[in-house]
This record gives C-alpha cells, structure tokens and sequence, in this order.
C-alpha cells in the first residue's frame, strides 16, 4: 500500500475466517468508476457524522490512469448529496478535465500541492470539524491516551501554515512538512489526513475528529496519563496500517450503501464486473 506503508506495521489476525482483501480491477476504467464511488460515499459518510462545514472541506482521490489529475467535490455542494457524476477532475496544475461544477480554489491549492508533492498519496481528506478546529487552537499533537489515538503516534504532525489556503505552494509545503507520516493537524485550521485509498483517508480523518474530540474532553476533566513510547508504538503497529483504516471503513460504507439507492446499484454494478 505504498511506500508510507514500509514501517513494521502488522495485521492483526481474526479468529475463524479471512480478511476480506481490497478489490482487484480488470481495467483502469473500473477502478476510476471504483474510486468515484468510494469518493462519493465517503462525502456522505462525512455528512452522516456531521463533517460538513458550509462550503469548506474536501476530499480528493487520484486518477488510477493519469496520475497528474485527481477528482474532487464541486464547490458548495452539500456532501450529503454528493453523487459519482457530481465530482470533477483537475490536475495538479488546477486545470478542470472533466466536470462542470466549480471547485473550491482552497481544495485546488491544498490537494493539487500535496498530491503533486506525494506519489504515494492516493487519497486526501481535509475539512473544518468542531473537534479538529478546537484542537488546532494550540500547538500540539495528539497524545497516546488510548488504542484509536495510537493511530496517530509517530505519523502526525503539526503545520502552521496560512489560515485561508489559495496557493497550491501552500499544499506542498504541508506535504513537505508530513513526509510520509500520514497526517497533520493545521494550526488554527483544522486536520488532515491521506491515505493509499480513499477508504484510509477517510476512515483516519473520522477517527483522528474523534480522537482529538476524546483529548479535549480528558484535558477539561483533569490531568491526562498518555500511555508509554513502547505501548504507543506497540499499539500503532498493530493498527496503524492503511489495510487496517481500509478494512475500519468497510462498515461505514456498507451501512451507507442500505440506505442509498443511488449509490447501492452502482455498487452492484462495479462488484458484478470486478
């Protein structure tokens, strides 16, 4: 799952029967209809969770064929709505391909940088969540406290960059920044996260909202016990995969498809030709 993924890390074995593996394509084609549709559901996942924040926030996924260009929510479009033909493609260079919508000059600058900077970078989500937000109000990472923040250990880091991202320099300086750690909290912006699927990148930016949601709550309760340097790097070795965030999205999405239609038979449709 890229080179992000080269770091001791481990799949936890289940008792009885197999992991399920990620799909396999027989053309470039059905995996950019595959990606399309992971992209849209996770918008709508997001929505569910109350990600959405007005006309902020992005996710984006590359094209499986042209590796310079990446698809993207259209500007001010609710994510709860988000459907596959909705999303528009631009290279790493702003230049629309395909799609008519207007795309938000913020997410061209952030992605276009970072996908750019980054071949190992699938996928990217970013948007302005309560817990993310109030986090980022101080300059710190998440500390180890329990299992889902050891995710983190190690593979974040903190950015102070512009508040209102319009230069697409600004995304390669994040992804400079981050390297091949796989996620940043923004100083007085919010979180981001990237992965080697669209399922990685989304089910980490979920748990990293929660996880920064969890500390704030600890720290107004009191002094906070984060676990040892050992145990988080037991932990996150254990769960810290790309394959492991895959697999924690699955039931998000397979949740999502039962109750939209729209996105179920175009799930039907691209599992019947795979």
């Amino acid at each position: 799952m890229g080179h992000a993924e080269v770091r001791e890390l481990q799949i936890p074995k289940p008792i009885g029967g197999r992991l399920p593996p990620p799909p396999v394509f027989a053309s470039l084609d059905e995996e950019r209809q595959h990606r399309k549709l992971k992209l849209a559901a996770a918008f709508r996942i997001f929505a569910r969770f109350g990600l959405a924040e007005g006309i902020a926030g992005h996710i984006t996924v590359r094209d499986p064929e042209f590796h310079d260009r990446f698809w993207v929510n259209p500007y001010a479009q609710h994510f709860s709505s988000i459907h596959p033909d909705d999303l528009v493609c631009i290279d790493d260079e702003a230049n629309v391909h395909h799609g008519s919508g207007p795309v938000n000059a913020a997410a061209a600058a952030i992605h276009c940088g970072i996908h750019g900077a980054n071949p190992d970078v699938v996928a990217a989500a970013h948007t302005h969540t309560p817990s993310g937000r109030a986090f980022s109000a101080r300059a710190r990472l998440l500390a180890p406290l329990n299992q889902e923040a050891c995710l983190f250990y190690d593979d974040h880091v903190l950015f102070r960059g512009e508040v209102v991202v319009l230069a697409t320099e600004e995304g390669r300086r994040i992804a400079e920044t981050m390297g091949t750690k796989r996620a940043a909290v923004l100083l007085n912006h919010g979180l981001l996260t990237v992965g080697s699927s669209v399922d990685a990148a989304a089910y980490r930016f979920i748990a990293m909202e929660r996880c920064c949601q969890v500390q704030l709550l600890a720290e107004a309760a009191g002094p906070i016990e984060p676990l040892s340097d050992e145990d988080a790097r037991a932990t996150r070795a254990q769960l810290g995969s790309d394959y492991v965030a895959w697999l924690n999205f699955q039931g998000l999405y397979q949740q999502l498809l039962r109750d939209s239609p729209d996105l179920r038979e175009l799930a039907s449709t691209r599992t019947s030709s795979v």
